[in-house]
Formats: C-alpha cells, sequence, structure tokens
C-alpha cells in the first residue's frame, strides 16, 4: 500500500513538473481522434502528426489548414501558461537593546514538599518478584 501511494504522489508530481493537467488527460480521446482524422486524410503517421501539431511543422501546417482551427484547440497540451515565483528573503540587521534587568534579591521559599505517593511503597503489586 504504501509503494502505491509513493508511485501515485510520484506520478502527481511529475505531471505537475511537465505542466500536465486533468483536462489534458481528458483531452486524450481528442487527439486519439484528430491523429485518425489526419491518417485517413492526409495519410500521417504518428510522429508526422505529433510534429504537425506539437513540433517543427506546427507553424506550417496552421497556415495551411485554417479550417481545422477549432479542433487544434480542443488538442491536450496546447495551453500557454508560464509562472514565475519569487520568493524574496530579507534579513535585516539591527540592533536591538534590550532593557537591563535588575537583580532579583533571594527570598524565602515557604514549599514543603509532602510524598503524595509513598502508600505505594506498602503495596506488593509495586515490589520486585520473590523467589518461594
Amino acid at each position: 500500500m504504501t509503494k502505491f501511494l509513493a508511485i501515485l504522489l510520484s506520478s502527481f508530481v511529475l505531471s505537475q513538473s511537465v505542466n500536465i493537467d486533468l483536462t489534458d488527460i481528458v483531452q486524450l480521446d481528442e487527439l486519439i481522434a484528430h491523429a485518425q482524422f489526419h491518417n485517413k486524410e492526409y495519410g500521417d503517421g504518428f510522429f508526422v502528426f505529433i510534429s504537425k501539431h506539437y513540433g517543427k511543422l506546427k507553424e506550417e501546417h496552421s497556415k495551411k489548414h485554417q479550417e481545422e482551427r477549432e479542433d487544434h484547440e480542443q488538442l491536450p497540451f496546447s495551453h500557454q501558461s508560464c509562472t514565475h515565483i519569487f520568493t524574496v528573503f530579507v534579513l535585516i540587521q539591527t540592533d536591538v537593546e534590550l532593557p537591563k534587568v535588575t537583580a532579583v534579591a533571594d527570598t524565602v521559599s515557604h514549599f514543603f514538599y509532602q510524598e503524595s505517593y509513598s502508600f505505594l511503597e506498602r503495596s506488593d503489586i509495586f515490589q520486585p518478584p520473590r523467589y518461594s
């Protein structure tokens, strides 16, 4: 169970680091359907299809086939996002003067400790075992 949980959490971290959203996973059927369309219409293999939509041939394919623009917007992994996180941690050294504390005079305490657990010594329960 712990291995499964570790693999699941690792896959979540991996998917977040490569910017894969849940919507991308849901849209995988659109990717497969559009790849099949390209195979039937243009005779493209899967790697040519990937190159036309995500690689070097993307600009050329977008210019030539404006009628497929709505289909292209439904494909997964096509969202553009840029996230920047700026974390600033500033240490400012300041001199803080603490007020001087006067010494407290020794006072006589009126505290008397009375043993409240002395009855346990007489009990047989808390005694070491005896050999008979």
